[in-house]
């Protein structure tokens, strides 16, 4: 599978590709272009070539592209499941949400064309003064392999709605979706330059399109040491940036909780995508009065999780994505009696049960008697490990769970009004859901607080961060 510059399918410039793999067995599934600084140029090239007829045709013919790419999407649905399962792992009933989403994102802003428009403003004297909104030129993302669709579909459908350009660089463990996906798009009348897909490692491609004087805005989701370097290189070419980093999100279930529904919500929070999630469930603190009640429910819950190949149809998680993700869980799960960071109840361990083969495989892993200093809840743990915490009440709940250097999301599972506006006014977070986990939209704004980032995804106001202002004041 090749690049996408301009239109079309593009080897590497220097002539090298990479292998990408499936993580339920390891196996070859293609191999792809490593993108050099010379492809970075050829793509933003192409994209500012593109600029100016694409900015010049109104909002709403470029909407009709997103709502014919969003119908040929659900049309190939299922292939397209499969190929994000080979790569990413996660079993198909996910891949196929995640596409689902992608085509969401797009037919939602196909609906906001319309709402692209300056204001008229009064002042004092003889005259008029309004505004009018100018797209910013090429922009670019730099996206994760946990979500590669869906993610792809909030960088860009924003960015395109509004009249620019872009360029995209994927990760490298999972391009094949993005490829694919960027090509339907062409097909639904993109014209050639607009939506350009780089492919090879954040070292060379990705800080190439960071550095790139024509990039006027660089939106990143990852983990926050990248998203550091990607601010600094940005500041020195006074580029807007939107970053998404690492969450730890805390689950706090109070007393009064539906206990049911509250176990459900920590195993989907945890263990979706295989753990990992952004907004997953990272800390569990559980009142002490229903602890041990709701600690049984879910240890029986995740017991009976599946874990297996994606494809199969009665698996429940698949493997994690990548080798060093897989070598990093299993480091952490190893040093966790040993160090004294908790009791491990359920899981543990790599599945050695026939089918696994040479998979990154890790079974649900549930640790209880988490002291406050363990690494389990001071970093991102992206994977299938969920620690538990008991705590007094919900004042102490909200203290531990705001210790976090990440503020992304946070969830209250309580029937209390009182306990939910304490929790909705005092978790750091940006997003605060209550009574359920993981719940995402386009129409709503999406972004963190403290090291989990800053600017926001998604929601109708995220068109400003595509668009200039240009203000226009007329004597008569």
């Amino acid at each position: 599978m090749k690049m996408q510059i301009n239109g079309k399918a593009a080897g590497s410039c220097g002539g090298e590709c990479f292998d990408v793999r499936n993580p339920a067995t390891c196996e070859l599934l293609e191999q792809v272009p490593r993108g050099t600084e010379e492809d970075v140029a050829l793509a933003v090239e192409a994209a500012l070539s593109a600029f100016e007829g694409w900015a010049s045709i109104s909002p709403q013919q470029r909407g009709m592209v997103f709502y014919r790419a969003a119908g040929l999407v659900r049309q190939r649905k299922e292939e397209l499941a499969a190929l994000l399962t080979q790569e990413q792992g996660k079993p198909l009933a996910e891949a196929r949400n995640e596409l689902e989403g992608f085509s969401h994102v797009l037919e939602y802003y196909c609906g906001l064309a319309g709402s692209l428009r300056g204001d008229f403003i009064p002042v004092t004297g003889n005259g008029y003064s309004f505004t009018v909104k100018k797209p910013l030129g090429v922009c670019a993302a730099i996206i994760p392999w946990n979500m590669p669709a869906l993610i792809m579909g909030w960088k860009i459908a924003p960015a395109l709605i509004s009249g620019n350009t872009f360029v995209l660089k994927p990760a490298s463990s999972t391009p094949l979706t993005n490829l694919t996906l960027a090509s339907i798009l062409n097909e639904a009348g993109l014209p050639a330059g607009v939506l350009n897909v780089v492919t090879g490692s954040g070292e060379i491609a990705g800080e190439s399109l960071v550095r790139s004087p024509d990039v006027r805005k660089i939106s990143f989701t990852g983990e926050s040491g990248t998203g550091k370097r990607i601010s600094e290189l940005a500041a020195s070419g006074m580029k807007r940036v939107t970053l998404e980093l690492g969450g730890s999100d805390p689950m706090i279930v109070c007393d009064d909780a539906n206990l049911e529904s509250a176990v459900a919500g920590a195993i989907r929070g945890r263990f979706y995508n295989c753990g990992q999630t952004c907004t997953a469930v990272k800390r569990l603190y559980v009142f002490e009065s229903v602890a041990r009640e709701f600690i049984r429910k879910l240890e029986e819950g995740v017991k009976r999780l599946k874990v297996g190949n994606g494809l199969d149809k009665d698996t429940d998680m698949g493997p994690l994505n990548n080798h060093s993700q897989f070598e990093y869980i299993k480091e952490l799960v190893a040093g966790i009696e040993e160090k004294g960071e908790g009791r491990i109840i359920a899981g543990g361990k790599a599945p050695s049960f026939k089918g696994m083969g040479k998979g990154y495989f890790f079974e649900p892993t549930l640790v209880s008697d988490v002291p406050g200093d363990s690494r389990l809840l001071k970093e991102e743990v992206f994977g299938p490990l969920l620690p538990i915490v008991t705590v007094r009440n919900l004042d102490e709940a909200i203290e531990e769970a705001n210790r976090s250097i990440y503020g992304l999301g946070a969830s209250i599972w309580t029937k209390d009004l009182d306990r939910i506006r304490m929790g909705c006014e005092q978790l750091n977070a940006g997003i605060i859901w209550v009574n359920q986990h993981l719940k995402v939209a386009p129409e709503v704004p999406f972004g963190g607080v403290k090291e989990s980032g800053f600017g926001r995804e998604n929601g109708p106001d995220i068109l400003s961060e595509y668009l200039e202002t240009r203000t226009i004041m007329l004597k008569t």
